[in-house]
């Protein structure tokens, strides 16, 4: 094993210790897990699918993404718009901090640390390829593991509304994220098959 590669492993079992934490408990497969590691570990597979060139810096962005992210709950903060976008804004920030830290607890300095937090962070979007890739990993594994379950958990939403999220997610993706999407390399949920399609028709 080289250098590079027990450093990466140490960091990224720095970030999968932090997120076992997570009391928040799933059940996948008859096995239960904690939810930010199982999400971590969705993420770092999706990633491998996508562009498994990454090097070092964008697999960690990508593991650290959620990293403790229970530990800044959305009802913290007023249950209206403005009080989602003040919780989503110190919730990048506060995640962002969290992986630096791991990072340099393994070992890592400025080169890596820096594009860690400025991707989990979300800045620059759309300008910085860490961001980005970052973001069309979030969005293929949402559209895998976790538009279904959305979809349960809001009967009220109408197609209108759900056309509106569908194709907010895509044009945050990259042309390549969304041609991988539509390849066949990710699992769609069925039953909103047609509704992707029609979301994505334009």
């Amino acid at each position: 094993m080289t250098e590079q590669q027990a450093l990466l492993d140490r960091a990224i079992a720095l970030v999968d210790a932090a997120n076992s934490e997570d009391p928040n408990q799933v059940t996948l497969d008859g096995k239960d897990w904690p939810k930010e590691l199982l999400y971590s570990q969705r993420m770092s597979d999706m990633l491998q699918r996508f562009r498994p060139d990454a090097d070092a810096a964008q697999q960690l962005a990508i593991r650290a993404q959620h990293v403790q992210r229970w530990k800044s709950p959305r009802d913290a903060y007023p249950m209206d718009r403005i009080g989602y976008l003040q919780w989503r804004k110190d919730l990048y920030k506060i995640q962002a901090e969290t992986a630096v830290g791991l990072l340099e607890q393994a070992g890592y300095g400025d080169d890596v640390t820096g594009r860690v937090r400025e991707a989990v962070a979300k800045l620059r979007i759309k300008e910085n390829p860490d961001t980005q890739l970052l973001e069309d990993v979030t969005d293929l594994t949402f559209l895998e593991h976790y538009l279904l379950e959305f979809a349960e958990k809001h009967p009220e939403y109408d197609e209108d509304k759900w056309l509106d999220i569908l194709r907010k997610t895509w044009k945050k993706m990259s042309g390549d994220a969304q041609a991988f999407a539509l390849s066949g390399s990710i699992r769609l949920p069925e039953s909103l098959l047609p509704l992707i399609q029609k979301a994505v028709s334009d």
